[in-house]
């Protein structure tokens, strides 16, 4: 028998979630029983440490591409002075002009403001035009009416289809048997592409287990 989501425990971890968030946390069941994400308790809580993370604790719809110029290279220290090319001070407090910079010319963004119209948004933080285009095939594939992200970026982060997005990409991506096997940072890597925020997202893995007592 499924693992049930609690509500209740999910708003103990994300007492701050966005409106769409938790609409779509109302009707998760049937979504996540579809792509075996409850058929036991570590893979729930994998997945809710995976979507905890990425989204900021249910808070983050768009990601947030304000950064201060002391804070551009720390988090993209090849790119910007002292170790790369391009001075932060140009790119600080523009998010525009810094997603179209950082992502422009990759991840299938190749049309001008490509960078900054696909940039991370969802559970899952999808990024890039690839990203999009190829979430909206793994939908369809079970939901042939599903609307086209590409063309629609902002329903990522909708309650229609955050959930649905996310549960299909986890799916995917073979995260089920990584979590079944208790492998935070082979899941992170699929669903991160690297390790970027490993030890916050250990430690939402705990937090998760500790209240579905895993």
């Amino acid at each position: 028998m499924p693992v049930q989501l609690s509500i209740a425990a999910l708003q103990q971890l994300a007492p701050n979630a966005r409106s769409s968030y938790r609409e779509a946390a109302a009707t998760a069941q049937p979504v996540l029983d579809r792509h075996g994400v409850t058929k036991n308790k570590l893979r729930l809580a994998h997945f809710l440490a995976q979507v905890l993370h990425e989204s900021g604790g249910l808070t983050l719809q768009v990601e947030n591409m304000n950064y201060s110029a002391a804070r551009l290279p720390k988090v993209w220290p090849t790119r910007f002075l002292p170790r790369g090319p391009l001075d932060p001070n140009a790119f600080a407090n523009n998010p525009e002009k810094l997603a179209n910079q950082v992502y422009g010319g990759r991840m299938g963004n190749t049309s001008p403001g490509d960078g900054f119209r696909y940039r991370g948004r969802g559970l899952m933080q999808l990024t890039g035009r690839e990203s999009y285009r190829e979430a909206t095939g793994i939908v369809r594939g079970f939901d042939p009416a599903a609307p086209d992200f590409e063309a629609e970026p902002d329903l990522v982060f909708s309650a229609a289809w955050a959930l649905p997005i996310a549960a299909a990409e986890w799916e995917s991506k073979g995260c089920n048997p990584l979590a079944d096997a208790d492998q935070l940072e082979a899941v992170t890597r699929r669903i991160n592409g690297g390790t970027i925020g490993l030890a916050e997202r250990r430690e939402w893995l705990l937090r998760v287990r500790a209240l579905l007592k895993v």
